[in-house]
């Protein structure tokens, strides 16, 4: 099968699974509506998707490093749309919170091998894997519309149609397998991970500075709707767009990242990110009217710009565990941040929103720091590494 139409199936297939992670965090508004949680209990439940999913991730990426497991990527699909579907029946909380960590069980399970799977299809491509990074965004950015259009129309008794994406993911999914099956089997000659021994000092340092995103990326995902709403005096159709917004930056800056990756090197590149996304998480906290949207746009985008190549980065930090490497890295940015989410939440019913947001300006300048001390790796050309400007 050709580069383009893998990626770019495997990039729809990426949606479908994400759209399951921004659909939580856009439940939790009707959640609250029609059964009156608070913030913190409603934050729970992303709670529980994301630490089932933080935990299984690396996991799934340890089992990945072992053995290929292509066939994780179509039934991982379906797992987690159907946990997702199923959270919104009935009126236990407890069915709520465990419907919503088989979902998070059910992402975990996928990231791991399908960024073994789409770095092997890109060729080592920065801007191939920011392409299929890409769907993963155009995932969450659609989950609050999907959300509304379902949810919205007729309540959470109508979550069981939101497992449609899972389906048509799961079934684009098998003929890039099929088109890849010698590649996904670990043939020396397909590696595009240069070898070379562990960097483990390097690989914890870009894991925490992955921590840091991800407290900034999934409390806004948790909150901004609510935080929205209060500061611009809007209804629900303003904190679906601010999601939107927020998810439709998160696009651009993967998209962004790719490319600029192909003129500079990633360490530089991601540091430069991070500084910028300082200030455009405080201008978010901060700023009242139509700029706190322009806000969430820039920070949405700066903590994107990172995001495919942090993954790659790990790779090259860890050539002997490639699984591993993108089960943290990916696992951590998409879950870890869900771990803070109740703590937040409870500071914003102690408080207010604005001021539980507050910690999240230092979040992504810890992460900047923490690239201060990283180089590019050495790539498979056998080039040395060299420290990154500033």
């Amino acid at each position: 099968m050709a580069k383009n139409k893998a990626i770019a199936l495997l990039s729809i297939g990426h949606a479908c699974v994400d759209v399951y992670q921004g659909a939580v965090a856009a439940l939790v508004p009707y959640f609250v509506a029609e059964r009156a949680y608070t913030y913190a209990a409603a934050s729970g439940i992303v709670l529980a998707a994301s630490l089932l999913s933080s935990v299984a991730q690396p996991l799934f990426g340890v089992a990945t490093d072992r053995r290929a497991m292509p066939w994780l990527l179509p039934a991982s699909t379906l797992v987690g749309g159907l946990g997702i579907a199923l959270s919104g029946l009935g009126d236990s909380y407890a069915l709520t919170l465990l419907f919503a960590g088989i979902g998070g069980v059910g992402v975990a399970a996928y990231h791991p091998e399908s960024a073994r799977v789409a770095r092997v299809a890109s060729g080592g491509s920065h801007t191939a894997m920011g392409w299929f990074s890409l769907g993963g965004n155009l995932g969450f950015a659609l989950a609050p519309v999907l959300v509304a259009v379902v949810v919205g129309a007729g309540g959470l008794g109508l979550t069981p149609l939101l497992v449609v994406p899972a389906l048509v993911g799961s079934l684009l999914t098998l003929p890039v397998l099929r088109g890849l099956e010698r590649l996904t089997t670990g043939a020396p000659e397909a590696s595009t991970v240069p070898a070379g021994p562990d960097d483990v000092a390097s690989f914890v340092r870009l894991t925490l500075a992955v921590v840091c995103r991800s407290v900034v990326f999934i409390g806004l995902s948790t909150f901004i709707a609510f935080y929205v709403r209060q500061r611009t005096g809007g209804g629900a159709a303003a904190g679906t767009a601010a999601l939107v917004v927020l998810y439709l930056g998160g696009a651009v800056g993967t998209v962004l990242g790719g490319a600029l990756a192909e003129r500079w090197d990633r360490v530089t590149v991601v540091r430069r990110s991070y500084l910028l996304t300082v200030g455009a998480v405080a201008g978010l906290v901060f700023l009242p009217g139509p700029a706190l949207y322009v806000c969430i746009a820039l920070t949405s985008a700066g903590l994107y710009v990172p995001f495919s190549l942090q993954v790659t980065l790990a790779q090259d930090y860890l050539p002997s565990r490639v699984g591993t490497a993108s089960g943290i890295t990916l696992g951590l940015t998409v879950s870890v941040g869900g771990l803070f989410s109740p703590l937040i939440g409870r500071l914003a019913d102690a408080t207010s929103l604005q001021t539980a947001l507050l910690p999240l300006i230092a979040m992504p300048a810890l992460s900047w720091l923490l690239f201060l001390t990283l180089t590019e790796p050495a790539r498979a050309t056998g080039r040395p590494s060299a420290p990154a400007p500033p």
